[in-house]
């Protein structure tokens, strides 16, 4: 090889991301691939092992979110006690587990934000989230993956959800080398019906469809039980509540009626607002996203 195209080749591999951040060995996977985690990417057993242990090895990941989004930290605490350390998670990556820093906005004392809508002192803000990002990332430059969730933000108007996309758009084009995520909201909240929801929630998913972004579908996991049915059509809320014979009253419970009808298939854990099922299923398919973020490319059997 000629000097000047190993040089060239040098200068391509030792370039420091902006405000000096470096990226640990064994990264995630390269920018501008999309990555669609929804419904269908909650089949644990479909996941390598070796792509789970890959993910613990590399991905070293900030995680803003409040009770909502907790349902995912609750759900993948309780699968590790269920399924062991294959699937082991802290907040320091310590013993061969996956580091995932939960609660961002207070990890690091920054107190900024709590999710994509909410601020520690209680006020609303759809921006706040971005500047905690920043702040976050100047003061650890090992942080490779940027995942933030919603409240209730999601459901309330297209110039949030527009506010939203574009600084996101913008944040992932300040720091090239770190995969940020990008989230839906609930479904519906438990006291009311509204037609923002889905429609706020939709312009998230076709926004990353259209422009390959990573999207991890929380309003779309709530919409299906783990055999593919959906009740998205039927005024479902967080807590899997659904109009069953469409009467204007929620009178059902998908998970309920599936954790009576699958005994032993399923893990009891803590999940805010919503029931223990719907908590596996978001944990399942954040395993999902840690697995392809490491390289997997999501092929099954």
């Amino acid at each position: 090889m000629k000097r000047r195209e190993l040089l060239s080749k040098l200068a391509r591999i030792l370039v420091i991301p902006l405000f000096g951040l470096a990226l640990r060995a064994g990264g995630p996977a390269p920018a501008g691939q999309g990555v669609i985690i929804d419904h269908t990417c909650t089949k644990l057993a479909s996941i390598p092992a070796e792509w789970i242990n890959k993910a613990k090895e590399t991905l070293h990941i900030a995680y803003g979110c409040t009770s909502h989004g907790s349902q995912l930290l609750f759900g993948m605490t309780g699968l590790s006690k269920w399924k062991g350390p294959l699937y082991s998670w802290n907040t320091g990556g310590s013993s061969g587990a996956l580091e995932l820093r939960g609660y961002i906005g207070d990890f690091a004392g920054l107190g900024i934000a709590n999710d994509l809508n909410s601020t520690p002192s209680g006020s609303t803000s759809y921006t706040a989230w971005e500047k905690a990002t920043r702040a976050y990332l100047a003061t650890d430059p090992g942080v490779n993956v940027i995942m933030w969730s919603w409240c209730w933000g999601a459901n309330t108007s297209f110039e949030n959800i527009d506010t939203y996309l574009s600084l996101m758009n913008k944040i992932e084009k300040d720091f090239p080398n770190i995969k940020f995520v990008y989230m839906t909201g609930r479904t519906m909240a438990a006291s009311a019906y509204t037609t923002d929801d889905a429609a706020c929630n939709q312009r998230i998913r076709k926004y990353c469809k259209a422009n390959n972004k990573i999207l991890y579908d929380f309003y779309d996991i709530e919409c299906y039980d783990p055999d593919g049915a959906y009740f998205g059509d039927k005024h479902v809320n967080e807590n899997c509540d659904y109009d069953s014979n469409g009467d204007g009253a929620r009178d059902r419970n998908w998970a309920i009626d599936w954790q009576s009808a699958h005994p032993g298939e399923w893990f009891p854990c803590e999940a805010p607002h919503t029931q223990p099922l719907n908590a596996n299923m978001k944990a399942y398919a954040a395993w999902w996203l840690w697995a392809r973020l490491a390289g997997w490319d999501g092929r099954t059997g």
